[in-house]
C-alpha cells in the first residue's frame, strides 16, 4: 500500500469515528509527525478527503475536519433516499436470492445478539455487507459510486444516535422488511421499505441531535 493510501485510510477512520472531531486543524507538520511520514503523502491524503468532503479549507486556519451541519444532515438524507431507494429496487430485479437470504439469517441473529450487548461495531460491519450486496445487485455502477460517497457521510452520522439501542433494534427489523422484499424480487415492497427505513433514521438523528446541542456537529 503506497503511503499516502495508508495515510488516507487512517486519517478517514479517525474521522468516521470522531477521534478527529469537525473544526479540529490539520496542521502538514503536526500530522507528518504523529503518522510519522514526509508531507508530501500527508498532502495527498488531505488533498482525497477534501474531495471526499471530510476536510474543508478555513480562512486562515488551512484545512479542518468538516463539520455536517443540521440542515446538511436534511441534504445528505434526500440524496440518500433518491439513491438508496432506487438500488433497492433494482436489487430486488437483479438480485441472486441466495445472497440475500444468508444476509437475512444474519441480521436474524444480530436482532438477538443486540438485546444480549452485543458488539455495535459487528452490527454496522454486517449492515455494510448488506449495502454492499444491494449495490453490487442493482448492478449500475454510476449508482454504486455516488452510493459510496454518500455512505462516507453516513458512517459519521452513525455515531450520533449509536447509544441508542432501541433504535438499533427497530432499524434490524426495517432491514429484514427491505431484504424480504428483494428476496421475493419486489421492487415496489424493496423502495417502500427502503424510504421507511430512512425516514425513521432521520427522524432518529435529529431528535439526538435536538437532546444533545452540545453535539451537533455544525
Amino acid at each position: 500500500m503506497r503511503t499516502s493510501e495508508r495515510v488516507y485510510e487512517a486519517l478517514r477512520g479517525e474521522i468516521l469515528d470522531g477521534t478527529l472531531a469537525p473544526g479540529v486543524p490539520l496542521a502538514e507538520i503536526e500530522q507528518s509527525e504523529r503518522l510519522g511520514v514526509s508531507r508530501t503523502p500527508l498532502r495527498e491524503a488531505l488533498s482525497r478527503l477534501q474531495g471526499d468532503g471530510l476536510v474543508a479549507a478555513r480562512g486562515g486556519r488551512g484545512l479542518v475536519v468538516a463539520g455536517l451541519s443540521l440542515e446538511d444532515v436534511r441534504y445528505l438524507f434526500e440524496i440518500r433516499e433518491a439513491l438508496e431507494v432506487k438500488a433497492a429496487g433494482l436489487a430486488a430485479q437483479r438480485r441472486d436470492p441466495a445472497v440475500f437470504e444468508a444476509l437475512r439469517e444474519e441480521l436474524r441473529g444480530a436482532g438477538e445478539q443486540l438485546s444480549a450487548g452485543a458488539s455495535r461495531v459487528d452490527f454496522y460491519a454486517l449492515i455494510a455487507r448488506m449495502d454492499a450486496a444491494i449495490d453490487e445487485a442493482a448492478a449500475n455502477p454510476y449508482l454504486k459510486a455516488a452510493l459510496r460517497s454518500v455512505r462516507t457521510h453516513v458512517a459519521r452520522l452513525r455515531r450520533i444516535s449509536s447509544d441508542d439501542e432501541s433504535r438499533l433494534r427497530d432499524a434490524t427489523q426495517e432491514h429484514l422488511l427491505i431484504v424480504d422484499a428483494i428476496i421475493e424480487g419486489s421492487s415496489t415492497m424493496a423502495a417502500h421499505a427502503t424510504e421507511l427505513h430512512l425516514h425513521r433514521s432521520l427522524t432518529s438523528i435529529l431528535r439526538s441531535i435536538d437532546a444533545r446541542p452540545e453535539e451537533n456537529p455544525a
